[in-house]
């Protein structure tokens, strides 16, 4: 059976994407896959967020699809119901954790510092957001604590083209989670060309 983070693994770059309208779910997600990264973090930071996942699922069931940005429980639920595949979260939220395990939701928690890596550990988990990666030391903290603790993690926050090498170098970093690739902007006018070259780069580089 394949893990989540053997999927992870495989795929490198998750693109994480903020969406302001849920039609435009169904196009972006044939650009990811048909240029190879059928994977995508649709952040909550949007109104659209619940109903672009659903439409995504609809039409690309194969995909693998988290939900970012998750800040409490009732938005766990509307992630599940939206048919994602695991949860993130921007930071460590015992609470919400806790929820995402009794609905066996796997989650991703965002961590920055050695004391919430224990903290995420205690409670039984070994896949971990390092966020915001850049502001928090980047590589350098980053293998500090992998040095230290027998987890796995999802960098995420600066990561981009120029960087993303040093941070898939590290052994225990399964994939990074990045923006660049999907850019909002590109997304709200339709450039779905202009965004199927930036996802193509993104691809040719981690392979």
């Amino acid at each position: 059976m394949t893990t989540l983070n053997d999927q992870l693994k495989a795929l490198k770059v998750i693109p994480v994407i903020a969406i302001n309208n849920a039609e435009d779910a169904v196009e972006l997600g044939r650009v990811l896959v048909e240029n190879g990264m059928p994977c995508a973090e649709i952040t909550f930071r949007t109104p659209a967020a619940a109903q672009a996942i659903k439409n995504m699922r609809e039409a690309f069931p194969e995909m693998l699809i988290g939900a970012g940005t998750i800040l409490n429980s009732k938005q766990v639920d509307e992630a599940i119901d939206a048919g994602v595949d695991f949860v993130v979260s921007p930071g460590f939220n015992p609470t919400t954790v806790k929820y995402c395990q009794q609905r066996n939701m796997p989650i991703i928690p965002g961590v920055n510092n050695p004391s919430l890596v224990e903290q995420a550990m205690e409670m039984g988990l070994d896949t971990l957001k390092f966020f915001p990666a850049e502001p928090s030391g980047g590589v350098n903290m980053l293998k500090a604590l992998t040095a230290v603790y027998p987890a796995k993690f999802m960098p995420t926050g600066g990561v981009s083209l120029s960087n993303i090498d040093n941070y898939l170098s590290i052994p225990a970093v399964l994939a990074c989670g990045g923006t660049w690739m999907v850019p909002g902007d590109l997304i709200d006018n339709q450039k779905w060309d202009e965004l199927a070259v930036l996802v193509k780069d993104a691809v040719e580089k981690t392979r």
